[in-house]
């Protein structure tokens, strides 16, 4: 197997994992331990990987913009716990947001398992497809140009169509925040939905695992307080929560 082909396949690995062992990689590539870290060593000095002991994981740059199939599965648990939380406030009767993301698609799955009779509002294929499942959750699907990689739709047209919505409630999945620089986020094409949402729902959520929390992506989004609260999993500190309500940010 040439270098190319060992560092196509780790990557894949990396984009469906935090981290991989260098044992686990030998097994996987047919190579020796010493390969595998000579390649380790050349993918870290092309800024592809980052060394850690006993094995690698994605550089923060990378780590933040990984394909959506990696993404659904990287912290799915934490995901999951966070999407959980986030649901307690959609209510019966309610029109609901949900703009493109991994954590909204899992959120979907949450809101057919719970079943009371939503309106969602998205452009979210992933989520449209789960939604289908539920009767008594009506969907509208909002059109625009197909996002291939995000699974969604985007562009004026998208952004036209849920201009149209003033929603009870927007959960939104975002890319990462800090009390710095606010949230941030890699997918331009996403951005216009998310302001459009963030500016005309009675109550903004952001829904993410805490892995994203003191990050920054590619480009800034909107401030701390366009959000009305950011709902995440356990892994937030007391302090962590307070330095961010200072900031103007309420962490659940």
């Amino acid at each position: 197997m040439l270098y190319t082909e060992r560092v196509e396949l780790i990557l894949q690995q990396l984009q469906l994992q935090a981290t991989v062992k260098i044992t686990d990689l030998t097994e996987l590539l047919q190579v020796s331990v010493d390969t595998v870290r000579r390649d380790l060593k050349s993918m870290e000095q092309s800024g592809l990987v980052r060394c850690v002991r006993g094995g690698a994981c994605l550089p923060e740059s990378l780590s933040l913009v990984s394909n959506f199939a990696g993404r659904e599965i990287i912290n799915i648990d934490t995901k999951r716990e966070a999407a959980k939380k986030a649901l307690k406030y959609a209510k019966s009767g309610m029109v609901i947001a949900l703009n493109s993301g991994t954590t909204n698609t899992i959120l979907a799955q949450e809101m057919v398992t719970k079943g009371d009779g939503f309106t969602v509002v998205t452009n979210n294929y992933e989520a449209i497809r789960i939604l289908m499942q539920c009767p008594s959750i009506e969907v509208i699907a909002v059109g625009g140009k197909i996002d291939t990689v995000e699974r969604s739709t985007c562009g004026t047209q998208c952004e036209r169509e849920f201009a149209r919505y003033y929603p009870d409630l927007a959960f939104l999945s975002i890319n990462a925040v800090s009390y710095q620089d606010g949230f941030t986020d890699f997918r331009f094409s996403e951005m216009g939905v998310m302001q459009i949402l963030a500016d005309q729902s009675k109550k903004v959520i952001a829904v993410m695992d805490s892995s994203k929390i003191g990050k920054r992506s590619r480009a800034k989004l909107f401030p701390l307080t366009q959000v009305d609260r950011l709902v995440t999993d356990t892994g937030v500190t007391e302090k962590m929560r307070h330095k961010y309500e200072k900031h103007g940010l309420i962490i659940e």
